[in-house]
């Protein structure tokens, strides 16, 4: 397979590296315009909308709303109707993913001050929160334990979850997913009359303070649009993998953990850096002879053609200083004392460490949320998790002593920005 091959010790390589990150992130402004006019249809006539574009797009013969909404007790037949196999790995999953995330609520605190003034913060959650799921042929009951456990973690009171069924077509796993999750409803419905839906309300379609999940470009469109409408959780890019390997790992994990986002689609992308250059060959000889085994060929073999590289660094410590430039998505370290070596990693979506930490391993089951920060975005972004679904408000009492104190700070303040109201506002807490 004809892979990109490079070396940091080349005269261009960071225009080399610079072209392999480059993605195209602007909107095609035909999709736009077309997700402008559906948002506005949506915010207009409302559930008229929303079920002539499922009539239209996902070929459902509906007269109203109610009848594309799934009853709880669909859900837990859904999960009934698993093979035992699948339902104790959906809720062995479920219960790891919880156990991550209820570490990482946030507690309200407080603090006195001498005079008796009291500061602090309060911590509370969203109200409700939509989330959004692919449907269809695609299965991905992952994307709702990622996305719902840390939201019910954090106390959201209700949960709406949308997901297309094109032709009727209801995938088991995804509602079963939400009957562990506890997902409060669900409607069949998706696309950007989906998103509009939950961002705008509907007569039947609750709105929600936050939509959260992934879905095609039309959702990324919308969800871009609906923006401070309500909140968002990110709009993502295509799915990405580093590998940042010492040489004594076996080439074919490494090859197939390449292999594992670039299944993705066309667009993924998978790197890996290494000072071996004998290394680089075994690994190139393995993707060569394992491609061909793979069902999805065609795409691994676009992905890793077009935006793949394996890249010959002059030692580890570069390998992470290239690592913090790009920035991933996912990075495994596939090395010896990959602990020590993580500690030099500023920017990643999930860090992998150690040989046996494939990330295919974080998708499902490890723990850590899978949503993570894509397109160098890591530099300055965070995976999904409870805390993005909380928020904080600040607390202020202050007291009678306090007020004379901050009252003569605020008052020379307010009448340096020549806010006299501000100003006066304190002075008339002022005793003398």
């Amino acid at each position: 397979m004809n892979i990109r091959r490079f070396s940091s010790g080349d005269a261009d390589f960071r225009q080399q590296l610079e072209q392999l990150l480059a993605f195209e992130t602007a909107q095609d402004d035909q999709i736009d315009q077309v997700v402008a006019d559906i948002l506005r249809d949506v915010k207009t006539r409302g559930d008229d909308a929303v079920l002539e574009y499922t009539r239209r797009f996902d070929r459902l013969d509906v007269q109203g709303l109610s009848e594309l909404e799934l009853t709880k007790a669909e859900l837990a037949s859904a999960l009934e109707s698993l093979p035992k196999a699948q339902r104790d790995a959906l809720e062995t999953a479920a219960l790891r993913v919880r156990a991550y995330h209820e570490k990482q609520l946030l507690s309200s605190w407080t603090y006195t001050e001498d005079d008796g003034t009291l500061l602090g913060q309060q911590v509370t959650a969203l109200d409700r929160v939509g989330l959004y799921v692919p449907g269809g042929k695609a299965a991905y009951p992952s994307s709702v334990l990622m996305n719902a456990i840390p939201a019910k973690v954090a106390g959201v009171q209700e949960l709406i979850m949308v997901v297309p069924t094109p032709g009727g077509e209801k995938n088991a796993l995804v509602l079963a997913a939400a009957a562990v999750c506890g997902v409060d409803r669900v409607f069949c419905i998706g696309g950007a009359q989906a998103v509009g839906a939950l961002a705008y309300g509907t007569l039947s379609v609750p709105k929600v303070d936050k939509i959260v999940g992934p879905g095609n470009a039309y959702v990324a469109a919308a969800k871009r649009r609906v923006f401070g409408v309500v909140g968002i959780d990110m709009v993502a890019g295509p799915s990405e993998i580093l590998v940042i390997c010492d040489g004594k790992t076996d080439p074919d994990w490494v090859a197939m953990d390449l292999f594992s986002q670039a299944e993705h689609d066309e667009l993924a992308q998978a790197i890996m850096l290494s000072p071996d250059a004998a290394f680089i060959e075994k690994v190139q000889s393995s993707i060569d002879r394992l491609v061909e085994e793979m069902p999805r060929k065609d795409i691994i073999s676009t992905s890793l053609q077009n935006r793949g590289a394996l890249i010959h660094v002059r030692d580890m410590d570069e390998a992470a200083d290239i690592a913090n430039y790009i920035a991933p998505e996912h990075l495994e370290l596939s090395m010896d004392d990959a602990l020590d070596f993580s500690k030099k990693i500023r920017h990643a979506g999930a860090i992998f460490i150690g040989r046996n930490s494939c990330e295919a391993l974080g998708d499902y089951c490890a723990g850590p949320n899978h949503v993570l920060p894509t397109s160098r975005t890591a530099r300055f972004s965070s995976p999904l998790g409870v805390y993005d679904f909380q928020k904080r408000s600040s607390l202020i009492m202050v007291s009678p002593q306090g007020a004379q104190t901050l009252g003569r700070v605020a008052s020379a303040l307010a009448h340096g920005e020549g806010l006299q109201a501000h100003a006066r506002s304190a002075e008339y807490r002022l005793k003398d």
